[in-house]
């Protein structure tokens, strides 16, 4: 009975002829140079997942769910010619989890404190998140303060100016503002964190060190307030 597939085979019997040049091996990916984790917090509703989430996947959800305890994305990018591996930590900003975030701020070499520029109590909330971040986080840590929802500025609370001023108190504080929903400033601000990464770290540095890369950020230049537009470019 004959076959119904119609498989030609090779004079003398075998498998069916594949050349070399048709062989193709899948390379395995090559591992990041550098690894960084970096955690975001600041008070309920200010975007912090938003702005993760823009920056992993380039979404944007309207009516996105309170984080409860932590959650987290992975990005992997390419910067100066190397790999770099984020881990980002979304950490809830009700203060009954406090319990449970404070543990991540440990292990942290970046952390991004976000606000609402529409609502005064997010802002009003930031010493508050300090003192989080001088009882938990280790002193290698880098800050950098963002105001988020700068779509909203017709509904402005909190002035540029008011930010740039709490951050110029804090050492080493970089301030931007940001809007995840119309994705601007999203990326600078993650990228330029990385960015600041590999200016200051050597230009080898072993597997083994990688997971205690030291995240490095300089102050934001200070800008007279008459020449500040209300969208400015981060960083």
């Amino acid at each position: 009975m004959e076959s119904g597939f119609g498989v030609q085979r090779r004079a003398g019997g075998g498998s069916p002829a594949v050349g070399a040049s048709q062989r193709r091996r899948k390379m395995p990916p090559r591992a990041a140079d550098y690894k960084l984790q970096v955690i975001i917090i600041g008070s309920r509703g200010v975007g912090k997942t938003s702005l993760m989430e823009r920056f992993t996947d380039d979404t944007f959800c309207e009516a996105c769910k309170s984080t409860v305890g932590v959650d987290f994305k992975i990005k992997t990018v390419e910067l100066r010619g190397k790999k770099i591996r984020l881990q980002i930590w979304d950490t809830a900003g009700q203060e009954r989890f406090n319990s449970i975030t404070s543990a991540y701020y440990r292990g942290a070499k970046g952390i991004v404190l976000v606000y609402d520029i529409t609502k005064q109590e997010t802002f009003d909330d930031l010493p508050k998140w300090m003192k989080m971040i001088d009882k938990y986080a280790s002193e290698d840590a880098e800050l950098l303060l963002v105001g988020n929802k700068l779509d909203c500025e017709s509904d402005r609370a909190i002035s540029r100016q008011q930010a740039e001023r709490f951050a110029s108190r804090m050492s080493g504080m970089r301030f931007c503002e940001a809007s995840a929903k119309d994705n601007f400033n999203v990326d600078e601000i993650f990228l330029k964190l990385v960015d600041d990464i590999l200016s200051k770290m050597p230009l080898e540095v072993p597997s083994k060190e990688l997971s205690n890369s030291v995240l490095s950020l300089q102050p934001e230049p200070e800008i007279p307030p008459e020449l500040s537009p209300s969208r400015m470019r981060c960083c």
